[in-house]
């Protein structure tokens, strides 16, 4: 949010002289003393880091586009005129395997709305690593409307696939994941520190803490517009970063085993036919099925009775996917509902006689796995669709906004009085102890913060060292 400012100035008109002689102003105490390092770690972080932050904030920006563009972009795909009665189910998987006979049907996604098409997924071996192959067929006329390939759990196609990709690694694969892990690492203490450094420059005036100011542009209306945004900006900013770092390659894994540890492991659905059902311990009273009679190899009741079955126990959102039996295992009929109240129950069904094997339901998830899935499904656009993604563009507009207030702040600085340096001598001990185990403890958890901040000091530590050896020079010249 704000990036270094100027001491405000002092008031320069003519007062009678007080009497008695005023008390001097205490100072601001424990703020006092952490200032300048708030300061002085803004400032770095916001300069090195912000880079980062910009192609994460121009990416996320385009990625929360994207959501619309692909309606408009694959609409002969996605779309098709209503008509008045659907083929079955597994008719329509019969045609995509005719469309296409080297793939391997995995799951099929009935369309949600009257005039959505009905998405069959294929392991194929012309798709990339990770993603299916899409044959989108009419649900009315068994007309194929294309082939497209599919990435996610949401279905995302080859134009939000590509963005995807460039927000989260940059195209670079797993060492490109190192960038966006460090943007979002960085990212809540940005955001926290600038808010302390607006709330304590803007103590008492409501207004010029909410609203930013109007003038000729200067350093000060700009950094007013930074402090203003950023105040708005940072829950939701904050919010971004800790989502980020649930799924992020290092600090992402810290996360999953402390969420692990407190019990808050996301629960599984067993599918197996051989009786383990039952078993799961995550899960276990959650209305698990019973153990289903011996059925005969390769038994299976088809598509359409297997959907049947998962209706009658309970899975009624129109938003589902069914994941086809493999061997030794069941069909799997979850619903994929993120729109509010959210619909994310889950059955496995017998192929054979339609029994239930195992029930899941969202509303039996601990709190942290209701969290995080509502968390990541939010962070990813899908959680409360179009009002997600329209929130997720303004954040990124947000950020990418207070980066550039933030530079251009630091060139109208120029050449003025640096940062100093030495700040954290000012904080006690007291405190500074504390704050340096926090500070440790931290950096072990989010390893990319920690290694980055351990690199600033490294780069303080040298400016240093040169300003002293030019000031030795300077004197004995």
């Amino acid at each position: 949010m704000t990036t270094i400012d100027d001491p405000v100035r002092p008031d320069t008109t003519d007062a009678p002289p007080a009497e008695p002689t005023p008390t001097p102003r205490r100072s601001g105490g424990t703020w006092s003393a952490l200032r300048p390092l708030v300061m002085r770690l803004h400032f770095y972080a916001g300069v090195l880091i912000a880079p980062f932050l910009l192609v994460a904030a121009v990416s996320g920006l385009l990625y929360a586009l994207s959501f619309q563009a692909e309606k408009v972009y694959y609409a002969h795909e996605l779309e098709v005129p209503v008509g008045d009665a659907t083929l079955p189910l597994s008719r329509q998987v019969d045609i995509a395997r005719e469309a296409n006979p080297n793939g391997t049907v995995t799951a099929v996604w009935p369309g949600a709305e009257p005039d959505a098409t009905t998405r069959v997924l294929m392991a194929d071996p012309d798709v990339p690593e990770g993603t299916s192959l899409a044959v989108f067929v009419d649900p009315y006329t068994g007309e194929v409307r294309g082939q497209l390939p599919s990435f996610g759990s949401s279905g995302a196609l080859p134009l939000r696939t590509w963005i995807d990709g460039l927000h989260a690694d940059l195209h670079l694969g797993e060492f490109g994941r190192n960038y966006s892990e460090l943007a979002a690492s960085w990212l809540w203490v940005i955001a926290l520190g600038g808010l302390l450094l607006w709330l304590g420059r803007r103590r008492g005036n409501r207004r010029a803490l909410l609203l930013p100011e109007r003038g000729p542009k200067s350093r000060r209306r700009t950094l007013s517009w930074h402090g203003s945004v950023g105040l708005w900006a940072v829950t939701g900013l904050v919010l971004l970063s800790a989502t980020g770092l649930t799924w992020s390659r290092y600090a992402g894994e810290n996360i999953g085993t402390v969420q692990d540890g407190l019990g808050g492991a996301t629960p599984t659905l067993s599918a197996t036919l051989d009786g383990a059902a039952g078993g799961s311990s995550e899960h276990e009273g959650h209305g698990a099925g019973h153990t289903p009679a011996p059925t005969a190899p390769g038994a299976d009741m088809g598509l359409d009775k297997a959907v049947a079955a998962a209706r009658a126990a309970g899975i009624d959102s129109p938003r589902i996917s069914v994941v086809l039996p493999a061997e030794g295992k069941g069909y799997v009929v979850k619903e994929t509902d993120t729109q509010f109240p959210l619909q994310l129950d889950s059955v496995a069904v017998n192929p054979a006689d339609g029994t239930v094997l195992d029930r899941l339901a969202f509303a039996d998830y601990p709190l942290l796995a209701k969290l995080t899935r509502i968390g990541i499904d939010a962070h990813t656009g899908v959680f409360l669709g179009l009002f997600n993604q329209l929130a997720l563009a303004a954040l990124a507009l947000a950020l990418i906004l207070l980066i550039l207030w933030g530079y251009r702040m630091w060139w109208l600085r120029r050449p003025g009085r640096p940062v100093a340096r030495g700040a954290w001598r000012k904080v006690p001990v007291t405190l500074l102890l504390p704050l340096a185990a926090a500070t440790a403890v931290v950096g072990w958890f989010v390893p990319l913060l920690g290694l980055s901040l351990l690199l600033f000091l490294a780069v303080d530590l040298t400016l240093a060292l040169v300003a002293r050896m030019k000031a030795r020079s300077s004197r004995t010249a």
